[in-house]
């Protein structure tokens, strides 16, 4: 099955099931721009082009929103010519590629960004201690208008989709967990208030990159702590973001990141996108310790999700899409 094709959304052909998640190198200039070595890096790992989708690491919105230093930035119209650089490697090699946007929130600090540290709420960050002043509602249109400017820049550089970033403890996770959005107005509660400024930044980016444009969402689906979010929860808001017009589900863990505290197995989130698809239609991509193509395999023949996204592996052995691929047509 690692080699079937996957149509997604009548948007987009994928020739295999093979996705790199997006895995940040700090290769980019000091600021934001790519570099010679974030092309190499790219070149390198789509060679032959085994790899069907490639999702380019996270990609800052606004410089408040940055994550850390050397990180790649999508938050100036600038940017957008080099980034076409990027693409065009890319899809010279024979792979597909989008780029995520992101917004650090809580998960940075103003030695990095310069500006306030801002959250959903004013508590501290379950995985970095920082204390954020809480986003007005104000502030909270802004973020959506960056993420909307962001994607438009993303379709503009020639990249096949945009996926937007609510893992791993950044902004859009922290709405979505109770642990970090302890809000009392209409972007916080229950989960469809949590995900409130998900859905209203998926509308902003649909209305500006069009229909026929592929829309991807990384998921933190459960953060597994006491207290944060579930898998019931993000069955509520998967379902919520399909009908909201996202045409792929990239499940990760939330405030955990991007492991599950005491496993080991290959694709230990798969309890997550088991669940998730049973609300949903739209493709669901796995990722998370997955280091063997029969482990790929066994995952996609089993159900439990769409699309197998390999980081690590590839990470660290640039021929791995290639001898996994290979050895699944051999069997």
């Amino acid at each position: 099955m690692l080699n079937l094709e996957c149509s997604i959304s009548n948007k987009m052909t994928l020739k295999n099931r093979l996705v790199m998640p997006p895995m940040a190198t700090s290769r980019s200039e000091d600021n934001g721009k790519v570099s010679k070595g974030i092309l190499d890096y790219y070149d390198e790992k789509t060679k032959g082009g085994y790899i069907s989708l490639v999702i380019i690491e996270h990609s800052f919105i606004a410089q408040q929103g940055k994550a850390s230093d050397k990180q790649l930035s999508i938050a100036d119209n600038s940017l957008v010519e080099d980034l076409k650089e990027l693409a065009t490697i890319i899809h010279k090699n024979g792979s597909k590629t989008v780029m995520q946007i992101n917004h650090a929130g809580s998960a940075t600090d103003n030695k990095i960004t310069g500006v306030d540290i801002v959250g959903p709420s004013a508590v501290p960050n379950p995985r970095t201690g920082n204390l954020p002043r809480e986003l007005t509602e104000k502030e909270i249109n802004e973020v959506i208008e960056s993420f909307k400017d962001a994607a438009l820049r993303v379709k503009n550089a020639g990249f096949d989709g945009v996926e937007i970033h609510s893992a791993h403890g950044y902004l859009l996770n922290q709405f979505f967990s109770p642990l970090s959005n302890k809000r009392i107005d209409q972007y916080g509660g229950d989960v469809l208030g949590r995900i409130k400024i998900h859905l209203e930044i998926i509308k902003a980016v649909r209305n500006a990159v069009g229909d026929s444009y592929p829309i991807l969402l990384r998921l933190g689906a459960s953060d597994y702590m006491e207290g944060g979010s579930t898998i019931e929860d993000s069955k509520v808001a998967a379902l919520a973001f399909e009908k909201a017009g996202v045409d792929i589900l990239d499940i990760s863990g939330g405030f955990c990141g991007y492991t599950v505290p005491g496993s080991k197995v290959q694709g230990y989130f798969s309890s997550l996108t088991e669940g998730i698809k049973e609300v949903v239609s739209i493709p669901v991509i796995l990722t998370g310790g997955i280091t063997e193509a029969q482990a790929a395999e066994k995952l996609l023949l089993e159900g439990k999700a769409d699309l197998i996204g390999v980081g690590r592996a590839i990470y660290k052995d640039s021929k791995w899409a290639q001898d996994a691929i290979e050895s699944i047509k051999s069997e």
